[in-house]
């Protein structure tokens, strides 16, 4: 189950919306979303929680790029919307690279002909494309919350609540518990 919100600060606070991510198919239209609901430029979270698995936060400052944080790469890979997250760059990849490797033959095999550790990778997951090169484990910007008063250590620490507990630490748990 997920849960996915909005917190806008403004000058009168922090303003909350639920929100639908299934139209979101890509970082920009995220953003996109997340502009959308502060006019004046201001500071918006996007806050995902897949329970008991993973959690992501994505911060946008005007028209700044957005800055991510997710809490484990992996889990949050085997999830539509944690996919939406896990940019080429966010995991450290060149997104050309996997096009030109997968169609070079480095196995030293001839064509067509399968190799005994080719089996051996498909039969533990190693063989699915990309899995390998995704973190068990936090990938992003600890510090995204930092100026807001979640310190890295915190973040780190946050697991099965988490949206809860940075909606306390921002001072906007009964704003946020408005649109759970």
């Amino acid at each position: 189950m997920y849960f996915a919100a909005l917190l806008a600060r403004t000058e009168d606070g922090w303003e909350a919306s639920d929100t639908e991510l299934d139209d979101v198919e890509t970082l920009s239209d995220l953003a996109d979303l997340a502009r959308e609901a502060s006019p004046d430029e201001d500071t918006v979270l996007v806050l995902i929680e897949q329970e008991d698995a993973w959690f992501g936060v994505v911060r946008v400052d005007g028209e700044e790029d957005p800055r991510i944080y997710v809490s484990d790469a992996a889990a949050a890979a085997r999830s539509s919307y944690g996919e939406i997250l896990l940019t080429d760059e966010l995991l450290g990849r060149d997104p050309d690279d996997g096009d030109v490797l997968d169609a070079l033959d480095l196995d030293g095999t001839e064509d067509g002909e399968a190799d005994e550790d080719d089996d051996d990778a498909a039969e533990d997951g190693a063989g699915i494309a990309g899995a390998a090169d995704v973190p068990h484990g936090p990938v992003g910007d600890a510090l995204i919350l930092d100026d807001l008063g979640v310190s890295e250590k915190e973040l780190r620490l946050m697991s099965t609540d988490a949206v809860t507990e940075i909606a306390e630490s921002l001072g906007a748990s009964e704003t946020l518990e408005t649109v759970r």
